[in-house]
């Protein structure tokens, strides 16, 4: 193994904050928000079912305009270093002391690759889907990762907390893939038959280095 490619969202990034952002201009109480997603997706609709649910009329791309027009200078759907997993910078920086290239490649805007790249991340390079033009599951994303490191497909760990976008399409593209078990979908797809797929299964970022490792033994 050469390279290890992370995804953003539940895997660097603790996306508590932003939800109960949304959940505070929606309306609607915290927790009942967290509950409708969860129960979305645990029936395999999208998240944004979860806010049609409490705004039937509700369309991403115009809501987020009409946040971004009345509060410029806050965070709204966005992320900062605050949110960041304890366990990223240790776990990132000991894969590179192993000598690992530690690549970030998820679906995300343009806005977050330059959020990620101000927090001086232990990483050789940031990538978004915004900025590529392509966006997981697509194999075409999984292409641009492997061109990326530099490296072949089997040379390369992706890293992810979903089934469907990161550890089925990575290993269809050859690559190797971890599972992590955290944020909504994290804990919810671990428990499926189908996380078997995954090289790995892990609690956290914490674990990484120990078990890439052990491959190597």
């Amino acid at each position: 193994m050469r390279s290890v490619v992370l995804d953003v969202g539940e895997t660097l990034i603790d996306e508590t904050r932003i939800f109960e952002r949304w959940a505070d201009r929606l309306g609607v109480p915290r927790l009942a928000f967290f509950g409708l997603m969860g129960a979305v997706l645990a029936e395999g609709r999208p998240l944004i079912d979860a806010f049609r649910l409490v705004k039937p009329d509700f369309e991403l791309s115009a809501e987020s305009a009409a946040w971004l027009a009345e509060e410029p200078e806050s965070l709204r759907e966005n992320f900062d270093a605050d949110d960041l997993y304890a366990d990223v910078r240790p776990a990132l920086a000991e894969l590179r002391a192993m000598g690992l290239s530690v690549v970030v490649a998820g679906n995300q805007p343009s806005a977050a690759g330059a959020s990620l790249a101000a927090m001086e991340l232990p990483a050789d390079q940031i990538h978004v889907s915004e900025d590529w033009g392509v966006a997981k599951p697509d194999p075409a994303f999984f292409s641009r990762v492997v061109a990326a490191t530099g490296h072949t497909p089997e040379e390369i760990l992706y890293v992810g907390d979903r089934l469907d976008n990161d550890v089925r399409p990575a290993k269809a593209a050859g690559l190797r893939a971890a599972l992590l078990r955290r944020g909504m979908l994290g804990y919810l797809h671990a428990g499926r038959a189908e996380a078997a797929q995954a090289d790995a299964v892990l609690d956290g970022l914490a674990e990484l280095p120990a078990w890439i490792a052990d491959q190597a033994d």
